[in-house]
């Protein structure tokens, strides 16, 4: 019976993943650990509503918990010492050196984690990848685990996560399915059963899916690309929608009520972001090449072209618009995370259109609920297209939405908010430039409403 678990990583799935088990099992201790001082400060603040991710409930989850059998804390060791089961949620970054850079995962961190759970134990362990990795990373890790000469016992399970950022709670409250990869030893079905045990505390039977491990990781890769590869059509079909005069909102009802194909992923958009879904194809693509697979690898690649020539189409048809020039027009962007209910900006359509449209000479007037000014200005810097001086004069970040909207050209709207829905839009159509040109390139305003006011409205594929 597991009595301790420890997650290295305290991001946007170790927080929540832990929170969940921790609330779902009280008689398990869980400790979750990072060497981000300022990070695990913030998720032991007094104020749960300071924790460092925003995901709708996790606030109230983590106040029910903490304290109780749930911990923050920067002492990995101790936390690995006298766990029974330890998850390993660490970053794995796409490579930006080195073979396979642009593409492979960077497996640093999780080389990293190994060693120092190695290192430490002194007790037999079993170590849950919960970090997306790249298909047999698991035999690395047992690689350095085996070899520790301490006599400890490791056990390698593969358990990826299938969340959503913005409805993060819901899905490991009541996700489609769990699935865990192990070993199909005596050793490693008693692993995979511990594990099912804690999972079986919230989660039905039926829904609990036990695979090899390579099966498990190769698994976590493929949903997200087949995800974005949905994404891609849409936004594929919304151009040549625009072209004909076909409706791409129309096209996408039609096709989605098809039962072969289904509604979900078909919203054209400004294209998608997050940390999984590029980061996870460039990964898929450069495990195909490796192994000679070049159509396979040409094939997914395509997905990534294709959203990010949706981003800088919309960068495009902005400065199209507004008569080829928005030199010196301010600009507002309604949103800054990637999709609504996150304040993750990896990513995100807006970077790449507010660096599209400040290479234009544009002034960006930026307003995002959830997001922090110094988030989006280190959003921007990373890309070192310009000085960081430079980005501060040419983007301002607001507070009130209405102030961001003063005096606009235009209005792009890149994160779709339902706080958008309910703004004062002939207030802020009285204060813009006229004419007053609104963007919306997540769809999710009504268009014969702005159009009526006296917006020139203009959506992806309509």
């Amino acid at each position: 019976m597991i009595k301790n678990i420890c997650c290295i990583g305290a991001g946007y799935v170790g927080g929540p993943t832990m929170a969940i088990i921790a609330q779902k099992c009280p008689n398990i201790k869980v400790t979750v650990v990072d060497l981000n001082e300022s990070r695990i400060q913030a998720w032991n603040d007094a104020d749960v509503n300071n924790i460092p991710i925003y995901e709708p409930g996790l606030s109230e989850i983590v106040r029910e918990a903490r304290g109780r059998n749930l911990f923050f804390s920067t002492d990995v060791d101790k936390a690995i010492d006298e766990a029974e089961m330890i998850f390993i949620s660490v970053n794995t970054p796409t490579k930006t050196y080195g073979i396979g850079k642009g593409m492979a995962a960077d497996l640093k961190y999780i080389e990293l984690c190994a060693r120092q759970i190695a290192r430490v134990s002194k007790s037999n362990k079993i170590v849950v990848e919960k970090s997306t990795l790249p298909v047999r990373t698991a035999s690395a890790i047992k690689s350095i685990l085996d070899h520790t000469g301490n006599g400890v016992q490791f056990q390698i399970l593969s358990n990826p996560e299938f969340l959503a950022e913005g409805t993060a709670v819901e899905d490991l409250l009541a996700p489609d399915r769990v699935l865990i990869g192990g070993d199909s030893s005596q050793e490693g079905q008693k692993a995979i059963n511990q594990l099912v045990n804690i999972y079986v505390n919230w989660v039905p039977n039926e829904r609990i899916l036990t695979t090899n491990v390579w099966s498990s990781e190769l698994s976590k890769l493929t949903a997200n690309a087949f995800l974005a590869q949905r994404v891609s059509s849409i936004n594929a079909m919304s151009e040549l929608c625009e072209k004909t005069g076909a409706d791409v909102n129309e096209v996408a009802k039609a096709i989605g009520m098809d039962s072969r194909i289904g509604s979900k992923f078909l919203k054209s958009s400004v294209g998608f972001g997050g940390s999984c879904f590029q980061k996870d194809i460039l990964n898929l693509v450069y495990i195909a090449k490796s192994y000679g697979l070049d159509e396979v690898a040409d094939y997914w690649e395509q997905v990534i072209i294709m959203n990010d020539h949706q981003k800088r189409r919309f960068a495009k048809n902005i400065v199209k618009t507004l008569y080829n020039t928005v030199s010196e027009k301010k600009i507002a962007f309604l949103g800054w995370a990637f999709k609504k209910d996150t304040n993750d900006t990896r990513e995100s359509a807006a970077i790449f259109v507010a660096d599209d449209l400040l290479a234009e000479q544009a002034i960006i007037a930026v307003y995002d609920p959830k997001v922090k000014k110094e988030q989006i200005y280190i959003d921007l810097n990373y890309l070192e297209t310009r000085s960081e001086q430079q980005n501060s004069k040419g983007l301002v970040v607001f507070d009130d939405p209405y102030e961001a909207c003063k005096d606009v050209h235009a209005i792009a709207i890149l994160t779709e908010w339902e706080e958008f829905k309910t703004y004062n839009w002939q207030n802020i159509y009285d204060q813009m430039q006229k004419p007053a040109f609104i963007f919306d390139g997540r769809n999710v305003l009504n268009k014969k409403e702005l159009e009526e006011i006296g917006f020139v409205y203009q959506a992806i594929g309509s």
